[in-house]
């Protein structure tokens, strides 16, 4: 199937980034090319937009969409957590502002073939890049029950995970599990039907956490926030758009550490650490799309839009 992605509330991503003409802005997870796009028209004929991805789907899709802007884009298959390695070979020092969207595109889910899925029979892979680390199958059939709970409890909130991953280690003592279908399948049997959740499928919880973990998201997530204020002009904005809370709380905890500044313990009568406040909270909470647009496109209902601004 050709790449499909429909962008998460792109006019709170505009205003909050505070789009202008002839500026430099970053697009960390390119995706689709939905919020590149717009951000392109924004900034006018002589702004410049960088594109990161590291689906190389993604990155081939988002070329060939935006291929119209050229010059004025550049786009790369990489990790958003190397943007400041990308910039100085680039030769910009620091930008007006970034966008990171952390969520799964359409495409993932439907057409990648990688096993996003629980609803497809399709390898189990769950890799964003699929050139670089270790597989969900690898995860599933060479993890310890226990290592496996614990991925499941932690990164999925499922209260269930002791059961899911005895059933996973059962079911792998007759035969590899190597397809998404199976592992859902054998993620559903795990659960008492009488406590099946109704509103979602009873794989979603240990399917979010096996590719939160196979793709080190939360790790990658708060490694890029240690560096992302500093490659912001002042008044340079960063939006980060998540679509679960584990990745929202990273988000604004590190929001509110960088506003502070100071890491000197509680209590201090003065401040001894030296530090100084980085940036300015523009979200107090975290945005949310609108019922308009969650009715006309439903994987935006869990999307929470966070931004700050370079002091």
């Amino acid at each position: 199937m050709s790449y499909r992605h429909v962008p998460v509330m792109v006019k709170e991503v505009l205003d909050y980034l505070n789009c202008s003409p002839d500026k430099t802005y970053v697009d960390a997870t390119i995706g689709g090319g939905g919020h590149a796009n717009a951000i392109l028209q924004a900034i006018g004929p002589d702004g410049y937009l960088v594109g990161v991805d590291q689906d190389p789907d993604a990155v081939a899709h988002a070329r060939e969409f935006l291929r119209p802007f050229e010059p004025r884009v550049r786009i790369f298959h990489d990790n958003f957590t190397n943007l400041p390695q990308i910039l100085s070979r680039l030769h910009i020092p620091r930008v007006d502002g970034i966008l990171l969207d952390l969520g799964l595109s359409l495409y993932q889910l439907e057409g990648s073939g990688r096993g996003f899925s629980f609803l497809r029979d399709e390898p189990l892979d769950m890799r964003m890049n699929p050139e670089k680390g270790k597989t969900a199958e690898m995860l599933v059939n060479g993890l310890s029950e226990q290592e496996l709970a614990g991925i499941i409890k932690q990164y999925g909130d499922e209260p269930w995970a002791p059961r899911i991953a005895r059933g996973i280690v059962m079911a792998r003592r007759h035969e590899r599990i190597r397809s998404s279908l199976r592992l859902a399948e054998i993620v559903r049997n795990a659960i008492p039907a009488r406590h099946r959740p109704r509103r979602i499928h009873p794989a979603t919880r240990t399917f979010q956490a096996l590719r939160i973990a196979v793709n080190n998201e939360l790790e990658t997530l708060e490694r890029f926030l240690g560096e992302a204020a500093d490659l912001l002009n002042p008044k340079g904005r960063l939006c980060i758009l998540s679509f679960h809370s584990l990745e929202d709380r990273i988000v604004k905890e590190r929001f509110r550490a960088l506003a502070r500044g100071c890491i000197c313990p509680p209590g201090l009568p003065v401040c001894v650490c030296g530090k100084k406040p980085l940036i300015r909270i523009l979200t107090k909470k975290p945005a949310r799309p609108d019922s308009v647009e969650i009715n006309e496109n439903p994987m935006a209902r869990s999307a929470r839009l966070r931004a700050a601004e370079r002091i």
